[in-house]
């Protein structure tokens, strides 16, 4: 979840009104769908909880354009994240629904049924009428806000800045695996770290945590732009992260982390997918005085809106971060929390690298349709060596 969720607030509460008035009247249902059919096959939940909670329906509601700058996309392949497993049990419930609901017009609940999965490669099938990139019959991916229906149903609508063209090397069930990961370590990387393809030549990098996901898509984007990377994995993943372009890679089961990265040079930019105890001694590791930044996906965020309320959670995290970045700035390094945030043009960036060869789909698995508790149950087991897949429509039919 991107900290935007919070800054754009405002400017929904002032705009929604406006948008309701003025776009009534230009709802639309799927044109080539709508006098046949107005349901789908969709796996949903109609409350929070643990996997039990997972529905498979083929009367979920179709999907409609509601602004003029949306598309609607048919799912060739969903990608499971392991905020998908969080979402499922409630959380950031309170901050997904002022997303969803800004003026808080619904009823508590009204997200029901809840359609997850927040990766998406597929086709365009309508456009709305400001929507000029697009047209109807492009191949395209995404990532899916978690405030929005997911992509583990037959359609899906989203905006057209979330949007990208796939890339042509891909197939869908390969592409999935790429664009909420790649969101990610974009945001975190690039508008948070300030680590880019013009300044990361020879610059340390130090990714805690690189089999998974966001890890090993992280360490295929700094490598191609000429960093030096070290990775924090298993020994059994050390193959994985070394072919991704790895230089150093240290085995956490093999005695405290902390001190065989402590015999290395010091790093210009961790990115800490672990959380927890790593906090303490991780900023030692970095260059002091030379605007070295540690940026920890792992926020009390959510988790504060949810228990403390929206108002308050705020706050809570407010002083949080506030405190912590004081702290370490004494020391003469920066302290950042990184988030997710939605972008067809960084998309775009990451199409363009996978085309050239520097970045490469990571794989783990790939489920069929029919069996996504078993993708839940596979993403909640953790120790991840890439991405798993859902496969909506086979290979054989795109």
């Amino acid at each position: 979840m991107c900290l935007w969720i919070v800054l754009d607030c405002s400017i929904m509460l002032m705009c929604r009104r406006w948008l309701v008035c003025s776009l009534k009247g230009q709802y639309r249902s799927l044109s080539f769908s709508a006098s046949r059919r107005s349901v789908m096959p969709a796996w949903v939940i109609d409350k929070y909880g643990k996997n039990e909670v997972l529905r498979f329906t083929k009367n979920a509601a179709l999907p409609i354009i509601h602004y003029p700058n949306e598309v609607i996309v048919k799912v060739h392949a969903a990608g499971l994240n392991p905020i998908d497993i969080s979402m499922r049990g409630g959380y950031g419930a309170a901050t997904m629904a002022m997303k969803r609901d800004p003026l808080n017009m619904n009823q508590s609940g009204s997200e029901f049924p809840l359609i997850l999965g927040r990766d998406v490669s597929g086709e365009i099938m309508e456009c709305g009428l400001d929507v000029n990139y697009f047209k109807p019959g492009d191949q395209v991916w995404a990532a899916i806000p978690p405030w929005k229906q997911g992509s583990l149903a037959e359609f899906v609508v989203l905006s057209a800045n979330e949007v990208s063209h796939k890339p042509k090397s891909l197939r869908h069930v390969e592409a999935a695996s790429i664009p909420y990961v790649a969101a990610t370590a974009w945001s975190v990387i690039v508008n948070t770290g300030g680590l880019n393809k013009d300044n990361g030549s020879k610059k340390r990098v130090l990714i805690l945590g690189g089999s998974g996901g966001v890890g090993t898509l992280a360490i295929q984007m700094v490598k191609a732009w000429g960093a030096h990377v070290t990775v924090t994995c298993s020994q059994n993943a050390e193959r994985l992260v070394r072919d991704l372009g790895a230089d150093d890679v240290v085995d956490y089961t093999a005695g405290p982390v902390e001190k065989q990265l402590q015999t290395l040079q010091k790093f210009d930019l961790i990115l800490d997918n672990i959380g927890g105890e790593t906090e303490k001694w991780a900023l030692d590791l970095l260059k002091p005085w030379n605007g070295a930044k540690y940026v920890t996906l792992v926020t009390p965020f959510l988790h504060n809106t949810d228990r403390l309320g929206l108002a308050d959670g705020m706050m809570q995290s407010g002083v949080t971060i506030g405190c912590k970045v004081l702290k370490h700035l004494r020391k003469g390094v920066h302290y950042r929390w990184g988030f997710f945030a939605p972008s067809g043009p960084t998309l775009d960036e990451i199409s363009e690298m996978v085309d050239a060869g520097k970045v490469r789909p990571v794989v783990e698995k790939v489920f069929s349709f029919a069996q996504v508790p078993q993708v839940f149950q596979k993403v909640e087991q953790g120790h991840a060596r890439g991405k798993t897949v859902v496969s909506v429509i086979d290979d054989q039919k795109e």
